[in-house]
């Protein structure tokens, strides 16, 4: 029997499962894509968003009746803000990034390597290579203090995104430490990827399939906890 490997763990419980990684008291920025939806998850919990469009204490995705147009998230979305929140130039913002005082940037990726070499801005399928650029991307790979991935583990045709080597071009080399996908949690190490969870109904041989890198599996190997 085939395997579907577009199922595993929803995208909304993907952001869960990264929210769960952070600690209180962390400044955390949030990708565009399924990363800003880790925006939901952290209410109550003494975690600061900073959005790159220059706001500190972002809060979760606005209701209908809560849409301000001048209050959106890194991917265009309608969001909220928490009591204490302070607004201020993108110039402002990406000094913060880059001066190193982000201690996660939780990013969407198109591939990454063994090695934690991240590709996430051009995809040469689209025929689109001669447009677009890098962006707030690279900033907040080089100057955070760490780099969750969030992703799916496959592209739509069933093709692995966790490669030995990145095929498209970079963001950034050796930044992430942390890949989140529906199958699978892997930490990057100097020593190569580490299988650490798997989703509910799947084996690592099964995750290693889709995945061209080698994964050694953690010796406490578990099922992906929410």
């Amino acid at each position: 029997m085939s395997i579907d490997y577009s199922a595993g763990l929803p995208e909304e419980l993907m952001a869960l499962r990264v929210a769960n990684e952070l600690v209180d008291g962390s400044y955390v920025n949030l990708g565009i894509g399924i990363p800003t939806m880790v925006s939901n998850w952290i209410e109550g919990r003494d975690i600061t968003l900073e959005a790159e469009i220059g706001i500190l204490e972002q809060g979760p995705f606005a209701l209908p009746d809560e849409v301000d147009q001048d209050l959106i998230s890194a991917g265009a979305e309608p969001v909220t803000v928490l009591p204490g929140a302070s607004f201020f130039s993108i110039g402002e913002s990406f000094a913060m990034i880059r001066g190193g005082h982000i201690d996660v940037a939780v990013l969407g990726a198109l591939q990454v390597s063994e090695h934690g070499d991240l590709a996430g801005w051009n995809n040469p399928a689209r025929k689109m290579t001669h447009c677009g650029n890098i962006g707030g991307s690279m900033d907040l790979a080089v100057g955070a203090k760490k780099v969750i991935v969030v992703m799916k583990h496959t592209t739509r045709e069933g093709e692995p995104r966790i490669l030995k080597e990145c095929t498209y071009l970079l963001t950034a080399k050796g930044m992430v430490n942390l890949i989140v996908t529906n199958l699978a949690v892997i930490e990057v190490t100097g020593e190569g990827l580490v299988l650490k969870e798997v989703a509910s109904g799947f084996t690592p041989e099964q995750v290693q399939a889709v995945t061209e890198a080698h994964l050694t599996v953690a010796p406490d190997l578990k099922e992906i906890e929410l």
